[in-house]
């Protein structure tokens, strides 16, 4: 306390400090949430709009005939109009690709690659947001203080990720 200082006015001052400390780390650990959060949409959204925006892509199931490295091939027999057999597609080797298999997919534009459709497909695109729902909650309930709301990302990650497992299996 400065000499001259009374001591309200040095108590109002270290109240007025420590609020500015609560915003500021609220604010920052907002801000670090929302970002995670962007980023889980953004590594999701990638594939997602392939599957969720589908009309106009073509549509099929592939047979998986080959498993290399991180990719799996096999012959596209298409489903939807406008779309043409092809003798090899691409589709991401994943814990829930088998060779053998024949899974439901849609083409990206202009390319060979093809991703899983249908309930299965589409809540394996949106695991990466379901990792940031994951990670976010431990930031507002750590850095923010808002347990409910931690509750409420967590549990909503938690159960989107439990999905796409069940989903793919």
């Amino acid at each position: 306390m400065i000499p001259a200082m009374p001591a309200s006015a040095a108590a109002s001052a270290r109240r007025a400090s420590v609020t500015a400390l609560h915003f500021g780390r609220v604010a920052a650990m907002g801000s670090l949430a929302a970002l995670i959060l962007f980023a889980g949409v953004w590594g999701s959204w990638g594939t997602a709009q392939h599957v969720m925006l589908a009309k106009g892509r073509e549509a099929g199931t592939v047979r998986v005939t080959r498993c290399a490295g991180d990719t799996c091939t096999g012959p596209f027999t298409p489903t939807s109009d406008g779309a043409r057999a092809r003798a090899r597609v691409e589709l991401a080797q994943s814990v829930a690709v088998r060779k053998g298999q024949t899974y439901d997919v849609v083409l990206k534009p202009g390319t060979s690659d093809a991703v899983r459709s249908g309930p299965a497909g589409i809540l394996y695109a949106w695991v990466p947001f379901g990792g940031a729902l994951l990670l976010a909650s431990v930031v507002v309930a750590g850095g923010m203080r808002l347990t409910r709301v931690a509750w409420v990302l967590g549990l909503s990650g938690a159960g989107l990720l439990t999905a796409a497992f069940v989903a793919l299996q």
